[in-house]
């Protein structure tokens, strides 16, 4: 079971550029302050920070209207490793703060969701994940600079976005290399990195 759920957090196959999925979040706070029993809690689930893929550096841009929030806040759910057949939770609300993706959930009350809400108050699971669909995107050139200003290239930014669910997740990726990454089966022609890498800590600095 472990080896199955940790390749459900891995990008789709690398033909479809349009979806993703990232571990780069957190379980923030309580919801209810001193209430250890309260079911709710406050995650984050994604950020600006830039994830190389297999095309390169990918930016999920948080600025204006760029993440569409209509499907979390309507019928947004809590997984458990991205398994659609483990709902643990809901999303009741979902919105952008500080150029990150946040949402307050709760957890249910099955057995399921009991054994992951069990691990989440004493610590144990921490971290969020968050699969999204892509619509429009910017591409920008080695040493240019994105339309908005913030970003220089080489990179590809998401500028319209869409998170699907937003998961519990048990074995987090490097948030540095992106989520599956270090497994992910590599292009037959692997890419001269060095110049991503560079650009992952220009782009860091501009944040």
């Amino acid at each position: 079971m472990g080896k199955e759920r940790q390749q459900q957090c891995k990008t789709p196959e690398r033909s479809n550029k349009d979806q993703g999925t990232r571990c780069m979040g957190t379980i923030v706070s309580n919801r209810a302050a001193g209430d250890e029993n309260s079911r709710r809690r406050i995650v984050s689930f994604s950020s600006e920070e830039p994830y190389r893929r297999w095309f390169g550096m990918e930016i999920l841009d948080h600025a204006g209207m760029a993440v569409d929030l209509e499907r979390l806040n309507s019928v947004g759910v809590l997984l458990f490793n991205h398994d659609v057949d483990t709902v643990v939770g809901k999303v009741l609300r979902a919105w952008v703060e500080d150029n990150r993706g946040m949402a307050e959930v709760e957890f249910d009350t099955d057995a399921d969701a009991e054994k992951i809400f069990a691990k989440v108050k004493s610590g144990t699971l921490k971290t969020t994940s968050v699969r999204y669909r892509i619509d429009t995107w910017e591409e920008v050139k080695v040493g240019a600079t994105s339309a908005d200003g913030r970003f220089t290239g080489p990179c590809q930014i998401a500028r319209k976005w869409t998170p699907l669910e937003v998961s519990i997740v048990s074995v987090p990726a490097d948030a540095s290399v992106g989520v599956g990454r270090s497994d992910e089966e590599a292009p037959q022609e692997s890419p001269d990195l060095s110049l991503y890498e560079r650009q992952l800590q220009i782009n860091k600095n501009h944040l």
